[in-house]
């Protein structure tokens, strides 16, 4: 949900409702923009919100806030992908500790490391630079099943955490609040947490404050690497987080509810 950027939503809801994580993973990645020569070719849009809340199992409490359910197909296709991103972390420590390599991981924040689906709920899908400040001002959001456990277990076998989002800088102590409050424990500090900063981008991104997604993470990442690090594993939930390389192995977490190029 990274602010001021362009959220492609019904190229992706649709590509993943079509065929599922297998064709959502090819037809995602480039977004077809081409116009529908039928109206039989548009996903009908309440149909589709409806199979987003089934997918995330909706539960509403009394005031009216949607929550994920623990039991729905999007943990368990998450805990699925937990699972073998555990198991390579843990085999690339143990490598680290024969080639004297300092191993970290690298997070995207939305729908990555905190689940927006009440914002999505309430906005009714519709994201506004305006709306995602008024929320992250005032509510934490929660943690995508499973993953403060994967990343406070990765930090305790020696693996520094590092956060690389399109977040605003002026969201940091927002976002810094809403990690802390819902269990992750590796500091994100100025020097483990990266947010875009159009008015003072860094040095190390010639791209300044013109950077893509793919050149900010990508060109951060390579930042990280430069200090001595070896990004052994890069989480993200849009193909933008983990495309342009400096990291052994990618983990593309499921997001049915918008596309970021």
């Amino acid at each position: 949900m990274p602010s001021k950027r362009n959220r492609i939503r019904i190229a992706a809801v649709t590509a993943a409702l079509a065929a599922g994580a297998g064709l959502y993973a090819a037809g995602a990645a480039s977004a077809d923009h081409s116009a529908p020569r039928t109206d039989k070719e548009i996903p009908n849009l309440a149909q589709v919100q409806e199979k987003i809340k089934a997918y995330y199992g909706d539960t509403v409490d009394k005031n009216g806030q949607h929550f994920a359910s623990p039991d729905s197909n999007y943990a368990k296709q998450v805990a699925e992908i937990e699972k073998k991103a555990k198991a390579q972390i843990d085999r690339a420590v143990r490598n680290s500790k024969h080639t004297k390599t300092k191993p970290a991981i690298v997070l995207d924040l939305d729908d990555t490391t905190l689940l927006t689906y009440n914002y999505e709920l309430q906005q009714g899908f519709h994201f506004t630079p305006e709306s995602q400040d008024a929320y992250l001002k005032s509510t934490d959001m929660a943690a995508v099943f499973g993953m403060p456990q994967l990343v406070n277990w990765a930090q305790s076998k020696g693996v520094t955490v590092f956060y690389v989002t399109g977040r605003g800088e002026h969201q940091r102590d927002w976002s810094v609040r809403n990690l802390k409050n819902v269990g992750y424990k590796p500091a994100a500090d100025p020097a483990h947490f990266f947010l875009k900063n159009k008015q003072t981008p860094p040095a190390y991104l010639p791209c300044g404050a013109t950077c893509t997604t793919v050149e900010y993470k990508a060109g951060t990442r390579k930042h990280i690497e430069s200090q001595g690090f070896d990004i052994v594993a890069n989480f993200g939930d849009q193909y933008s987080d983990l495309q342009g390389g400096y990291a052994d192995r990618t983990y593309k977490l499921p997001n049915p509810m918008y596309y970021l190029p």
